[in-house]
């Protein structure tokens, strides 16, 4: 079956080499809650392959983060968009995004739990390879990756894109074994640079393997092309940082998985 995708400028066209790529969805639990994530992959090798988990940003699972799992699976990945809040749930306002959102994160042990829910699905797949396992996220997802990581995860290394770095259990020494990558707005007043300040802290502390790059003219959303264009705002596109934030992620997986 032929597949062709359009979001927000991203197209992902049913042609060549990708027309061996295949989504479905995954249905699994996490506790009494069912969760609904999205899966791409590639079947023109029947191998296992580096695994990477996509986590999306405040209002749910939405096309950007299927998008973004598709792109990976072109790319030779096994890749899973996670479901945090349940059943496909998509949130329509601002308000009951940050309402849900900070829920979360301030549940830090639900978020991880939501993270190894996945994982305990995924790992039972025939192209699952438990050696090269990373995730990376978005916004909201940035800061869910960063917890999971903070958990001690089975991961090679996380990605972060625009993310929250605050959290309310900070990492100790030898809590980390990812490797971390932080993609951040230099100008993201939603992350003040307290925030920042304190997370680099708390990496030194936890002697992680960590790196934050900071793209200059960049607020938050910079990844997102429906973002538009108003920096004032503090929510914008950004193409520049957006294209090489994507090439340094792909970077980082090259290094991880070697």
């Amino acid at each position: 079956m032929s597949l062709t995708f359009c979001f927000l400028g991203y197209f992902v066209f049913s042609a060549g080499l990708l027309a061996e790529v295949k989504t479905e969805t995954l249905t699994y639990k996490d506790g009494d809650t069912i969760l609904e994530g999205f899966l791409a992959y590639d079947t023109l090798s029947s191998k296992k392959r580096p695994v990477i988990f996509i986590v999306h940003e405040w209002k749910g699972l939405d096309d950007y983060a299927k998008i973004r799992a598709v792109q990976l699976a072109e790319r030779g990945y096994l890749a899973m968009a996670v479901d945090i809040y349940g059943e496909g749930m998509i949130l329509k306002t601002n308000e009951e995004a940050g309402k849900m959102a900070t829920g979360y994160k301030k549940d830090p042990k639900k978020l991880r739990g939501r993270m190894n829910a996945a994982y305990q699905k995924l790992k039972t797949h025939a192209f699952f390879d438990s050696k090269r396992v990373a995730a990376i996220g978005y916004c909201f997802g940035g800061t869910t990756v960063l917890e999971w990581a903070r958990s001690g995860a089975k991961a090679k290394g996380v990605v972060s894109f625009h993310g929250g770095l605050s959290t309310p259990m900070p990492a100790k020494n030898g809590d980390i074994d990812a490797k971390i990558l932080v993609l951040h707005g230099a100008e993201d007043s939603y992350v003040p640079d307290s925030e920042v300040l304190a997370f680099e802290n708390e990496m030194r502390g936890a002697e992680a393997d960590w790196q934050l790059v900071k793209f200059g003219g960049a607020v938050h959303g910079f990844s997102r092309r429906d973002a538009g264009n108003n920096v004032k705002s503090g929510y914008a596109y950004n193409s520049a940082a957006d294209k090489r934030s994507f090439e340094m992620m792909l970077g980082f997986f090259n290094e991880i998985f070697r």
